[in-house]
């Protein structure tokens, strides 16, 4: 991952469990450190060996997205404001999926990257519904 993407608050994966990470930093040698936390638990490791966590309708549903659209060739879902809407282009070149801001698609595969535009869009970081931060079974 790119430090430069990243922020406090983003969702990351480590070894198969989701953190939130809580603090960026260099060390002497320059090199770029996360300290990252769940709910059980809390430590520092090299920005390199963590991992995004690839937006899924399941991830959606926790960022209060709701489906309201389905067809062969894309599910849509689409938040209580309704310039947003994120969907899956169920054909093989993906043309049409990702994050739709006011009709304009967004690249933006990661929840990293939901959350730092939706934070830029209203100063805040989305509201999620009860996931948890210990596993990646999604």
């Amino acid at each position: 991952m790119n430090v430069a993407d990243l922020k406090i608050k983003n969702l990351v994966e480590y070894k198969n469990q989701i953190y939130n990470i809580t603090e960026i930093f260099q060390n002497d040698e320059k090199d770029y450190f996360v300290k990252i936390e769940n709910d059980v638990h809390g430590f520092s490791v090299p920005a390199k060996s963590i991992k995004p966590i690839q937006i899924t309708e399941e991830w959606l549903e926790k960022f209060g997205f709701s489906r309201t659209y389905s067809s062969e060739q894309r599910i849509r879902y689409e938040r209580p404001e309704s310039f947003i809407k994120y969907d899956f282009d169920l054909d093989s070149k993906k043309i049409l999926e990702g994050l739709k801001i006011y009709g304009n698609t967004i690249k933006c595969k990661y929840i990293h990257e939901f959350q730092n535009i939706f934070s830029c869009l209203f100063g805040k970081e989305p509201a999620s519904l009860n996931y948890s931060l210990v596993n990646t079974e999604s």
